[in-house]
């Protein structure tokens, strides 16, 4: 009955399987093709932009070239200023000078003379000028006066025939006054540049004028032609809408964008074919204002070719994909029992491993040297470690339940209990250092209050982790003793400098005196008197100026990441006290320094000093270090986010005795010295200095020191 129960549930599952891969078959099938079109979308998108930058440079060069003509022209216009133009009887040469003007499309150039009733024309090289009486309905119309206000007047395009031209006039002042009037064919200046732009393996450019007749067309029929009837003329069929939208609403109306539409005709062949285009507009004239539009176009099936061949086989390895998965799935189930088994004995085992990892966390707390045990809330004992038993001489088990009163004095007692009381209130952890006594001498723990949650999230008790903090104390201490120390230093090289002046005439005058007084004589011995006393306070004050200099001798070659880990080491205590997180981004494989590593760690203890004075109320202290690009220098910064440093009183931060510390609190000498340090290093230190203006501003101080590597001084 089992048998055939679980046989039946192993069928439905199965079922449940096919059908589940099947849904996700379909849906990752018509997902796939959606992206496809999406793709397809975001390409087609793309390679327009590129077609119409293609546009744009076309416009540009069609732009140029009819600025560069209407200068040549214009140029040229001011060889009919004289009384005659050249004469019908001249053998041509004198012509020559029109030649390069008719590579750029100019065909014909006409001079009127209206007062004269006659015009001169000139043909291209090759052909005599010949004088024709002046038929002024010949004559394009150009508004009266308009020449009093523009320099040049340019038609829009003429079609004659298969040709499409445009005429540019320019007047010409002199004795009797001319209008000069090009002919200019828009063939010969487009072609040559427009034939060769492409797009895409087959596409191409045309350009219409401000009517809709096609200017330039690779299907020279097109040319002279209306744009939006010339392809149902020569190819009727459907596919001509969407052109015929987009073109009078943006093109003619000198719009820029891009879009698809539909043709019958491309490079030759008249199939129906997407086609995909982008237009921008050409300004040919701005009085009378005239603009044409040039179109980049290239088939759409070039573009999606490769995005639907990629999408097959995308769909193929699809189907692969998926109907590997459910193989798989179907050979897991078949597995399902073996595994339930496999799985329990794992349950096991990882149970075992558990018990055997609580073992060994409770056999680590309870050889490790520190203080760790829990309070409640009443300030008594819920766990103690053995090294804690031992230390106030009684056992685990025995202090379990008591109050910490019985191993405490009384003021420690009540300062555990606040902090304890601390941590239950507000669910954070508490910092404090407290001062004990053995029976031989005090020493200093640092105690972190920890909660320990219930499954409901209440703290249920304080974890105490304490750590003997003795010798960073007396690190403190002696950090303290070298900044006096250096105050008197500088005080005594103050005093010895003063002295030395002074000190100097006394002597001088003194031997003055000698050498007039003979030898045994009382003014002699005195003078010899005040002369030994002299060069005994010389000596004195020789010796506070050695007792100010810096010793070389022990200079060597120092890791700057290891100096700084020893550095922060002796300031963690502070910077735990003061609720300060210390990152450290030191970098890897820095160059040793040259230096004294104890002088380079009396500079960074000095900066991390002042940074924890700088953050009163806690706060981020971060310590990088880095390689210059090069290798020849390594940079040290030190950056806090505390209240900064005035703007007023940067300049005077590394001034000795300049302090902005309450009396008592400093001497003004720590940035002193350090920069004394880095300086005689060949380093440098800078500060950059950040205060709060109003509310919400972010305030800090940033201290970089750049000091020299022994791979640099090697270079």
């Amino acid at each position: 009955m089992k048998t055939a129960r679980r046989h039946s549930l192993n069928k439905k599952v199965i079922l449940c399987v096919i059908a589940v891969t099947g849904a996700v078959l379909m849906a990752s099938i018509i997902l796939t093709i959606w992206a496809g079109h999406i793709v397809r979308q975001v390409v087609t998108d793309q390679f327009n932009s590129e077609q119409l930058a293609v546009a744009r440079g076309a416009k540009h060069f069609v732009e140029r070239e009819f600025n560069n003509l209407e200068r040549e022209l214009a140029s040229l216009a001011r060889s009919f200023s004289e009384n005659r133009p050249v004469q019908p009887s001249s053998s041509g040469t004198d012509f020559k000078i029109f030649s390069h003007i008719m590579k750029n499309g100019v065909r014909l150039v006409e001079v009127v003379d209206v007062e004269g009733r006659q015009k001169w024309v000139y043909f291209p090289p090759g052909r005599s000028p010949t004088i024709e009486p002046l038929d002024e309905s010949s004559l394009p119309k150009i508004p009266p006066g308009f020449f009093n206000e523009h320099p040049l007047w340019v038609s829009v395009p003429l079609v004659r025939g298969t040709e499409t031209y445009l005429i540019v006039a320019i007047p010409v002042q002199g004795d009797a006054p001319r209008t000069v009037y090009y002919h200019v064919n828009i063939s010969w200046l487009l072609d040559p540049y427009l034939k060769s732009v492409c797009s895409g393996r087959t596409g191409y450019a045309w350009i219409i004028d401000g009517n809709g007749t096609f200017l330039f067309h690779p299907n020279t029929d097109y040319v002279g032609k209306n744009a939006f009837q010339v392809r149902e003329d020569i190819f009727p069929g459907p596919y001509h809408s969407k052109i015929r939208m987009d073109q009078p609403e943006r093109m003619l109306q000198g719009l820029e964008g891009s879009g698809f539409y539909h043709s019958n005709w491309h490079r030759g062949k008249t199939d129906a074919i997407r086609k995909l285009v982008a237009h921008t507009p050409i300004r040919i004239s701005s009085y009378p204002p005239q603009l044409w539009s040039v179109a980049v176009t290239a088939p759409a099936h070039e573009i999606e070719e490769a995005i639907w061949k990629n999408l097959y086989w995308q769909l193929i390895f699809l189907g692969l994909v998926v109907s590997v998965l459910a193989l798989a799935a179907g050979t897991i189930f078949c597995l399902e029992m073996r595994w339930c088994r496999t799985l329990e004995n794992l349950v096991q085992s990882r149970t075992n491993d558990l018990k055997l990892s609580e073992e060994n966390y409770r056999s680590l707390v309870e050889s490790a040297e520190d203080f760790i045990f829990t309070l409640d809330m009443d300030g008594c004992f819920v766990s103690v470690n053995s090294f804690t038993a031992r230390f106030f001489g009684s056992s685990p088990d025995r202090l379990i339940g008591q109050c910490i009163y019985r191993v405490f004095s009384e003021e420690i007692t009540e300062r555990f209990v606040e902090r304890v009381n601390d941590v239950f209130e507000n669910g954070k952890s508490v910092r404090d250092e407290f001062q004990l006594q053995d029976s031989f001498s005090p020493f200093w723990i640092g105690v972190n209050f920890m909660p320990l949650r219930d499954e409901n999230g209440h703290v249920k008790a304080a974890l105490c982790i304490a750590r003997d903090i003795t010798e960073s104390k007396k690190l403190e201490k002696q950090l303290i003793s070298s900044e006096k120390l250096a105050s008197l230093g500088t005080l005594s090289a103050g005093v010895a400098h003063e002295i030395n002046n002074p000190l100097g005439v006394i002597l001088g005058f003194c031997d003055l005196l000698l050498r007039r007084k003979e030898p045994g004589s009382q003014e002699y011995e005195d003078l010899k008197i005040i002369e030994r006393q002299g060069l005994y306070c010389k000596e004195i004050t020789e010796s506070l100026l050695s007792f100010t200099r810096l010793d070389h001798s022990h200079r060597g070659y120092v890791d700057l990441n290891e100096c700084l880990r020893d550095a922060v080491r002796i300031a963690q205590h502070t910077l735990e006290m003061n609720d300060i997180h210390l990152v450290r981004e030191f970098g890897a494989d820095i160059p040793q320094i040259p230096g004294d590593c104890r002088l380079l760690q009396q500079v960074f203890l000095n900066l991390i000093t002042n940074a924890v004075a700088a953050m009163r109320g806690g706060g981020q202290l971060v310590i990088r270090t880095r390689v210059e690009k090069g290798g020849r220098n390594a940079i040290v910064q030190v950056e806090d986010n505390g209240i900064g440093i005035p703007p007023e009183n940067l300049e005077h931060i590394f001034e000795p005795f300049f302090t902005t510390k309450p009396e008592g609190e400093g001497t003004g000498l720590g940035l002193f010295v350090s920069y004394g340090i880095v300086s005689n290093t060949g380093g440098t230190i800078e500060c950059h200095s950040q205060t709060a203006g109003a509310v919400g501003d972010k305030s800090g101080t940033v201290f970089t020191i750049m000091l020299p590597t022994a791979a640099g001084g090697e270079l």
